[in-house]
Parts: C-alpha cells; sequence; structure tokens
C-alpha cells in the first residue's frame, strides 16, 4: 500500500479520490461523525467527516408545541427557520440533533402527539451525499499537511479525519473473493471454500493429509472459523460474493461462530460482521462490515432483470456457462455431502471450489458487478442494494428539490391508491401472415419529458394553472419549473451514447432506472406519490396508443393488438421482405410526425414520442381465450425476420412457461412449426399421443415446480406440487434422510393413477389420459382451429383415447 493516489490540492490542502464502498455513522463523545471506506487506485482508504448534525423538518406552525415537548423530555435539540416549505406551502423549521439518540427520541416523541415530521427517515450519510451530489464515487479533501497520511499502517490502508467529500467521476477495479460453505442438514459446518483471481482455498475440517495445496487442514468447527477470518483478512478483498451467501452462507457462519464465541472480524481495520434482521416477515437479512461489500449472485442478476426457469446455481451456470457441477446424484445432494465428508473429503473440498468458481465465471460473464457499479454512479445505490427504486428516486430528486424551495412530503400512510395499469387493446385472434411490431421507445419515460410531469411541476403548475400543462384527475404541471424530464433527459443522452459505445452494462444500467420512474411515482413507499403523477402518465400512454392505432388503420392497415408500448399492425397481402421494411418505416415515420404536429397544436409542447418499427413476423398467431372466442392478451407466436433467417417467437404460451413439461414445450413448438411452415400436423398429433400411451415419452413428463412457502403452511387448497412433496419427504423420514421441501424447494413430480409423485419415490402407473388431456389437448386446441383442424377429429381416430 503506498500514498501516491494523493494530490496535494493546494500548498497545505491534499485529496485522494475513490468509489464509496461503504458509509457508517460514528458516535464520539456524544457527537456523530460519518466514516466512508473507498477503494482508491492503490487500495483502501477510510475518511472520516468533522462532525455532522442529524436533522428533520417540521411546520413552523408547530415548534411552539414541540420545543415545549422536546424540553420536557430532555431532549438536546437546536431549530431554526429555514428557507423551505411543504407541497401545501406550510413554512418549514429544522430540528438538528448532534447524536443518533437524541434524533430518534424526538421524532418519537412528536409523532406520537401527531405533529408532522419531514425527512426524518433519511439515513444521515446519504444526506450528506445526495445533497452535495456524490454518487458512488467521490473525492476526499482535507487541509493541513499534518493529515497527510505518509506512512503504512500495520492493517494496509490509508485514515484520514476531518475531510469533506465531492463528487468524482473515479472508476474502481475491485477485488473479488467468492465464498460457499459445506455442511450438514443440521448446519454443522464442514468446509469453507474462498475463490479470488489466481486464489483458491479450502479450509476443511479433518485430519492433515498429502492432499491438494489450497486445501488447509483444521482440526474442529471452531479452528474452521478462526481460519477463515484469517484468510479473509490475508487475501483483503473490496467485494465477498457468493450464491445466496447472505441468507444461507452469512447466516450459518454468524450462527456457528457465536456458539464457538468466535469473533468475525472479517471487515477492515478488523472490525466485526455485522447482522440485521429485514422489516418484513421474508426472513431474509442483511450483512455489513466496515470497507467490504457482500453481493449475493442471485439477487444481482435479478436487479439487473436476468431471468431463470430456476436461479439455482446449476440452472444459471448452465444456461450462461453451458457447465455446471460435477455431481452424481443431483436428487440426493445432501447425502452424497455427508457420505464425502466422511469418506472423501478432497472431493468434498472439489466440489465446494468448483462452486466459488462457477459464481466467479457468472458474474465476469454477466458484468453484473459492472451493472452495480454504474448503477451507483447513476443514482447513489450501494453496491449491495438490491431493488431500490425509490431511495434511487429520493438520491436524485431530492436535493434539487430543496433548491426548489421545498421538503418532501411524507409517504402516504394507507399505501397508496392503484393508478391505472399499461394500456392493453382487446386482440382480434387469428392466423396471419405479415404483422409488424411498432414499438414506442421508453413511452413512459417519453411521456415524462413530453408533458413535463413531475413532482414540483404538480405543485406549482396548481398554483399557476392558467399556463400548465394538463394532465389527468386534475393535474397540471408547470411548463418551465420541474427536475424528472430534465433528469430524463440527462439519461436518455447517457444511454445513447453507452449504445454508440457498445457499453451493455451502463445502457442496462440506464434503462432500468428510467423504467423505474412511472413505478416510483405510482408506489405508495414513494414520498412522491401522487396518484394525479402516475395517471398522467398511464393515462396518457392509453391516449397515445388509441390514437396511434387509429391513424394505422386510415392508412388501410388492420391493428390486430396493443400492449403498454407496442402496436401490431396486419398488412393483409402479398409482400416482399423488401416492401415490408418500407411498409415499417413509412408508418412509424407517418406516426412520429403526427404525434410532432398534434402535440404543439393541442399543448404548445415539443413532442419526445418516438414509436420504431421493431420486428416482422412473417407468420404470426393471435390465439384465443381458452374455451372462448375472445382474443387473448400478452399471449401469442409468431415468425420473427432477422438477418439470420426467422426465428419462432412464444409469449405467454406453454412453451415459455416453467411450469409446464418438456413434452408440452417440445409438441408446441413443433406444431407451431408445421402450422406456419403449412405442412401436414395429424400425423404429428397423432404419433405424439401414440407416443405417450406407449410410454415412449416417459421422460418428458416431469412436472417441475416451486414450493413458495413451508410445507406445514399449505392446508385448505394443497396443489398436486405439494402433495409430491409432502410424500418424497414422508419417505425421506421413514429412511432416516434429510427432508429435503419443508422450507421451500423445487419438486420434481409426476401425475400418476394415484395423483401426483415424486420423482425420486415414483412407484404407480403415470395418468397418460391426464397429459393428452391438460398437456397436449390445451396446445392443440390453441392452433388447429386456424388451420380448419380439431384436437377431437384427429385424436378421435387414434386407437385407445376414446
Amino acid at each position: 500500500m503506498t500514498t501516491n493516489n494523493i494530490s496535494e490540492v493546494d500548498h497545505d490542502e491534499f485529496s485522494l479520490e475513490g468509489f464509496i464502498l461503504t458509509s457508517n455513522i460514528v458516535e464520539h463523545q456524544y457527537k456523530s461523525y460519518l466514516e466512508f471506506w473507498l477503494l482508491t487506485k492503490n487500495g483502501p482508504a477510510k475518511v472520516v467527516t468533522n462532525i455532522q448534525q442529524q436533522v428533520f423538518f417540521i411546520a413552523q406552525s408547530d415548534f411552539d408545541s414541540a420545543e415545549t415537548l422536546l424540553q420536557n423530555a430532555g431532549i438536546r435539540y437546536s431549530y431554526k427557520n429555514i428557507e423551505l416549505a411543504t407541497f401545501e406551502h406550510q413554512a418549514i423549521g429544522a430540528l438538528y440533533f448532534a447524536s443518533h439518540n437524541p434524533h430518534f427520541k424526538a421524532r418519537t416523541l412528536l409523532k406520537q402527539h401527531r405533529i408532522k415530521c419531514y425527512e426524518d427517515d433519511i439515513r444521515l450519510p446519504e444526506r450528506y451525499l445526495m445533497e452535495r451530489f456524490i454518487y458512488g464515487s467521490a473525492s476526499a479533501f482535507w487541509k493541513g499537511k499534518n493529515l497527510k497520511p505518509d506512512k503504512i499502517n500495520q492493517s494496509q490502508f490509508v485514515a484520514v479525519s476531518n475531510v469533506s467529500l465531492k463528487p468524482s467521476q473515479y472508476i474502481p477495479s475491485f477485488k473479488l473473493l467468492s465464498l460457499d460453505i459445506e455442511c450438514s442438514e443440521k448446519g454443522v459446518l464442514y468446509s469453507i471454500g474462498l475463490a479470488g483471481e489466481q486464489y483458491q482455498s479450502v479450509i476443511m475440517i479433518g485430519p492433515a493429509k498429502a492432499s491438494e495445496p489450497w486445501i488447509t487442514w483444521v482440526a474442529d468447527e471452531k479452528s474452521l472459523l478462526e481460519s477463515f477470518v484469517d484468510q479473509v483478512n490475508q487475501f483483503d478483498p473490496d467485494v465477498i460474493i457468493g450464491w445466496n451467501v447472505v441468507n444461507f452462507d452469512f447466516r450459518l457462519l454468524i450462527k456457528r461462530a457465536a456458539l464457538h464465541k468466535v469473533a468475525l472480524k472479517i471487515g477492515r481495520n478488523n472490525q466485526l460482521l455485522q447482522w440485521r434482521d429485514a422489516r418484513n416477515e421474508t426472513n431474509q437479512g442483511y450483512v455489513s462490515m466496515p470497507g467490504r461489500v457482500v453481493v449475493d449472485g442471485i439477487d444481482a442478476l435479478k436487479t439487473a432483470t436476468y431471468q431463470f426457469d430456476s436461479f439455482s446455481l446449476e440452472n444459471v451456470a448452465q444456461s450462461l456457462l453451458n457447465k455446471g457441477k460435477d455431481t452424481e446424484n443431483v436428487d440426493d445432494r445432501m447425502a452424497q455431502i455427508n457420505h464425502d465428508f466422511v469418506h472423501n473429503k478432497v472431493k468434498l473440498a472439489k466440489y465446494n471450489l468448483q462452486d466459488c468458481e462457477l459464481v466467479l465465471q457468472i458474474f465476469a460473464h454477466t458484468k453484473v458487478l459492472d451493472f452495480l457499479t454504474l448503477r451507483g454512479q447513476l443514482t447513489g445505490l450501494e453496491l449491495d442494494r438490491m431493488g431500490g427504486s425509490v431511495a434511487a428516486f429520493i438520491n436524485l430528486y431530492l436535493p434539487k428539490l430543496h433548491r426548489s424551495g421545498y421538503v418532501a412530503p411524507n409517504r402516504p400512510k394507507d399505501g397508496g391508491l392503484a393508478s391505472p395499469g399499461g394500456y392493453v387493446m382487446d386482440s382480434k385472434p387469428g392466423l396471419y401472415t405479415h404483422v409488424l411490431v411498432l414499438d414506442f421507445k421508453s413511452l413512459y419515460p417519453s411521456i415524462i419529458r413530453t408533458f413535463k410531469i413531475d413532482p414540483l411541476g404538480l405543485v406549482e403548475g396548481l398554483k399557476e394553472p392558467e399556463n400548465s400543462v394538463h394532465g389527468f384527475l386534475g393535474a397540471k404541471f408547470d411548463r418551465n419549473k420541474h427536475f424528472l424530464p430534465d433528469i430524463i433527459t440527462s439519461l436518455w443522452q447517457q444511454r445513447d451514447q453507452a449504445k454508440l459505445n457498445k457499453d451493455s452494462a451502463r445502457s442496462q444500467a440506464i434503462k432500468i432506472l428510467m423504467n423505474s420512474f412511472y413505478g416510483v411515482l405510482g408506489s405508495g413507499g414513494c414520498p412522491f406519490y401522487d396518484t394525479r403523477l402516475a395517471s398522467s402518465i398511464t393515462m396518457r400512454g392509453h391516449e397515445i396508443m388509441q390514437t396511434t392505432a387509429k391513424w394505422i388503420e386510415q392508412e388501410g392497415y388492420q391493428v390486430i393488438y396493443g400492449d403498454t408500448d407496442s402496436t401490431f399492425v396486419w398488412l393483409d397481402g402479398q409482400f416482399g421482405s423488401r416492401e415490408v421494411q418500407e411498409i415499417g418505416q413509412q408508418l412509424a415515420a407517418k406516426i412520429n410526425h403526427k404525434w410532432t404536429e398534434k402535440i404543439k397544436l393541442e399543448h404548445e409542447l415539443d413532442s419526445e414520442l418516438d414509436i420504431e418499427f421493431e420486428t416482422h413476423f412473417s407468420q404470426f398467431l393471435m390465439p384465443t381465450i381458452r374455451g372462448s372466442e375472445k382474443g387473448s392478451k400478452k399471449r401469442y407466436a409468431g415468425l420473427k425476420v432477422g438477418e439470420n433467417g426467422e426465428e419462432l417467437i412464444f409469449k405467454g404460451l406453454e412453451n415459455v412457461r416453467s411450469d409446464w413439461t418438456k413434452l408440452a414445450k417440445q409438441f408446441q413448438l413443433t406444431l407451431y412449426e408445421r402450422v406456419f411452415a403449412k405442412k401436414p400436423v395429424d400425423e404429428y398429433v397423432r404419433q405424439t399421443i401414440q407416443d405417450i400411451q406407449q410410454g415412449k415419452s416417459d421422460h418428458l413428463l416431469v412436472y417441475r415446480k416451486r414450493i413458495r412457502r413451508q410445507l406445514n403452511q399449505y392446508v385448505k387448497n394443497i396443489p398436486p406440487h405439494v402433495r409430491a412433496a409432502r410424500l418424497a419427504d414422508e419417505r425421506n423420514a421413514n429412511l432416516g434422510k434429510v427432508l429435503r421441501y419443508q422450507n421451500k424447494s423445487w419438486v420434481s413430480y409426476v401425475m400418476t393413477l394415484n395423483g401426483p409423485e415424486p420423482v425420486e419415490y415414483l412407484e404407480s402407473r403415470i395418468d397418460y389420459d391426464h397429459y393428452i388431456e391438460k398437456q397436449i389437448q390445451p396446445i392443440a386446441e390453441g392452433i388447429l382451429p386456424f388451420v380448419g383442424k380439431s384436437f377431437e377429429s384427429i385424436s378421435s381416430q387414434q386407437l385407445g383415447l376414446f
């Protein structure tokens, strides 16, 4: 560790810049300071601010009552009238506190006496950073040569006090450590695996013997934990990653460490790992430690909008990396682990290490940490903060709001009213040739930009309605006083640049952020919630989609479906590929021109709406609702025309649903391919039925479904997959095996003549009629009528079915 990342700004002022890993409030002698750990180009640095006061706001008219309450309670504070107001135009005052305890007591006391407190739930580190427009990266400044850290201390980091922070664009390079543990079904630790760049280690309980050089042998569980602490501190990672690493690995490590009285001092500067339970019933929790961040792979991929049938490490690794774990018996993995711990510890160590390395490879493949880093630099959200769209909005919006003279309102106590959803048109079912899809580019952000939809704009627009932009439900928006349209415009430009630079991580981070703004404004968990805001977005979207469909039909084409921001257009005729492209481009250009004219004429605004010709389906099916002649919604299939040929696309149909069998997916894929290619289908349907009845398709008949609650919580309605899971665990109990399904899991089962049975204990004959009637028949009936066929007439020719 060197100090050459410290710059001399002036003759007695110094600075360093880095990415904020962690932030914390430190209290000393009843005063609050902020401690930030930065990752600089030469390693970690701990920077501590000067004294910071905690604050919230009350109406000036409430001060006399508040003063009496606080003085009688002996709570120390200071008060100042400030140039801010509520959205109801009440003058505001600020209450300041030296530390957390009086701040917490004061807000609790005042609320008990029905005195409104504003912005009382914003943590001091977040307020400090957002008010300085610091997001993700920061530069620390301090004065005095005596404060320059010119030597390395024992813990290998730079420490500076009395700093002030300013914005920075520093791009970090993280040192990652992947963590995975192996244990018994009762949570007794067997081993801990660690992996990083050019680093491998498995700490294994057992007698020392000649083996792989990366195995550390320890005598017992306490020694295992102590060695783990030593190795983490020696490797000194910035980010610890894993798979369900917080709510499994770290939760168990903390529990076993408490049992053996081992202090998990794996934070920087030998600070203790902390656990905090979530404030809900999800049984989730959080870990934190100064100077290091823990990022769970599952949560990170979900935040980056990855979707998988299952987020098991095996499934995700197979999907992304085309490889998985080396295990012989996946269905009884616990038994295998127990066996290997007794009889083949080296094999278990290799399995343990492989999990660590798979997680590292998934992070590298997806660049998900780049995504989280960029998200932090856009919004100020910490690396380990999953979700957080409301927090991101507050970080971006609140400091601008303060500078316009307002404090944030409070969140609605009742959670708020639901706003209208996106527009979904009743579809026109049929089998079509040449269907175009025209998509509005980021419709909701475009509506916000165009029609000046904004919390501050609503307040100011209602004050002066005569020169406002009219929204819905009585909303009126100021034409000039607003922030959100400009925030979106800036993000939009950054995303366009990211696309040009082929920076997929930045582009995705910006896209998710922009698209979250509508949801935030319609969420009762956001202080800026107002149904007039969300409705002015969605109801404007309805108007835009309906008007667009009318204009397209005036051009002589049929609109067969519309969904949120997409319009499906049937050309109804014979066209070449180039001609289709020209029609699509011309339609998009005409629609954009019409919206530009309409919005200028009716609202005196510039249109930011942009519809694009997105997709050409050479063949397209819009199905009916089952058992009805009415068209379905959010369900279709088509042959998409692309540069590399045609691709069969399914939306909302069985082929993309994880709870349908492989048989159903395979049948639907082949049947649709044949229909779209105008090939005969009768013989294929009959052959599929025959193969099922003769047992030739048994390997395709397995259902796989997730148990989303604890098994004993299913009382009244017991679905088939739960019945199968209970049968499996009853058999496991009788055989002395671990109960696999009690606390949520995935179960694989088959429908038999005696009901659902788990695949690992399948005893009864398979109910083939069930699969024909519940899997094959619905798929066939979804498309055959459109080619003049019926499943009943085809299948009745199949001996033994009817």
